[in-house]
């Protein structure tokens, strides 16, 4: 073969070889995402828009029946809105949720930061009881703590009659608005840790350990290492786990709906969840219920918004 063969087919090789990629069609990740989009667009779409439509309905049990729905435009927004019972549950739902959410960032990264500490076997250990805790289902949840707080065969009872000697047996703990709604934060807290300590834990061990070492060196308190270094590590962890807790914590209704039946008084412990079920499922308003729903997925998407922005911010950096 002469050289100038070979010094051609060499040329046409190289071209081949520099050629750049050929791109990916751009319908490729639309078809891949086709499936979820198709079956979200089935499970949540569906329902989503069936809801704003009621929401402007006069939709009473009657329509269940088949009767025709009257139109009313914006009158359930406007009784919804109006509605001081609306406000005052609303306000309810927001303080109580304030206090799940803290309480469970703060035991959450407390166990965070404990099982990075703790020797394997320990760890597994606190691994096992979070995951117990985490895998039991909510209505079984509210029924044990039900019994622990109950009023005639109660643990707590039981423990403080022989500790203070005094007769605390026949006492009710729900019947007071107070401790009814301790006890239910101490089933949301107790189930909502394990999620928030496993994912803490998870992104904290990526935090180089250098960087806490040259840290440590240079004279760094523990709380300083935590607050200076490892928060700015994961705080979009942080901001994640906050902003889905106030979701869940927000529209929490099984512990509270399971509670009221043990012996808690429905009018005066109602969170927005329950306050909704009651208006639709109990009373049968559903257009009233609805736009009650409408409005309450209207704030979570408000509560959405900072995180979703975030996230579009650093995606375009």
């Amino acid at each position: 073969m002469s050289s100038s063969t070979l010094e051609s087919s060499s040329a046409v090789e190289l071209k081949d070889t520099l050629k750049p990629p050929k791109k990916p069609s751009a319908k490729l990740p639309w078809l891949l995402l086709a499936p979820s989009l198709l079956v979200l667009a089935i499970m949540v779409g569906y329902p989503l828009v069936n809801l704003f439509i009621m929401s402007f309905q006069k939709y009473e049990r009657a329509q269940l029946m088949g009767v025709p729905a009257e139109w009313v435009g914006f009158q359930n927004y406007t009784d919804t809105l109006t509605d001081p019972v609306f406000w005052t549950v609303l306000a309810r739902s927001f303080a109580f949720m304030v206090v799940c959410v803290f309480l469970t960032m703060a035991i959450g990264i407390l166990l965070a930061l404990l099982m990075m500490r703790l020797n394997k076997f320990f760890r597994l250990l606190v691994s096992v009881g979070l995951l117990l805790a985490w895998a039991m289902p909510a209505l079984a949840a509210v029924i044990v703590w039900g019994w622990i707080f109950d009023t005639q065969y109660g643990i707590v009872n039981n423990v403080l009659t022989k500790i203070t000697g005094d007769n605390w047996m026949g006492h009710s703990w729900l019947i007071n608005p107070l401790m009814f709604y301790i006890v239910a934060m101490l089933v949301i807290v107790w189930q909502s840790v394990p999620f928030v300590a496993f994912t803490m834990y998870a992104g904290l061990t990526q935090v180089p350990g250098e960087v806490l070492e040259a840290a440590s060196l240079d004279g760094a308190t523990p709380a300083q290492r935590f607050r200076l270094i490892m928060v700015p590590y994961v705080r979009s962890i942080i901001v994640v786990l906050i902003i889905l807790s106030i979701i869940w914590d927000l529209r929490v209704f099984t512990q509270i709906f399971v509670l009221q039946g043990i012996g808690g008084i429905a009018e005066k412990t109602n969170t927005i969840g329950v306050y909704i079920y009651q208006m639709g499922m109990a009373q049968g308003h559903y257009g009233a219920a609805s736009a009650i729903a409408v409005i309450l997925v209207f704030i979570m998407m408000g509560i959405s918004y900072y995180y979703v922005r975030q996230t579009v911010k650093e995606e375009q950096l």
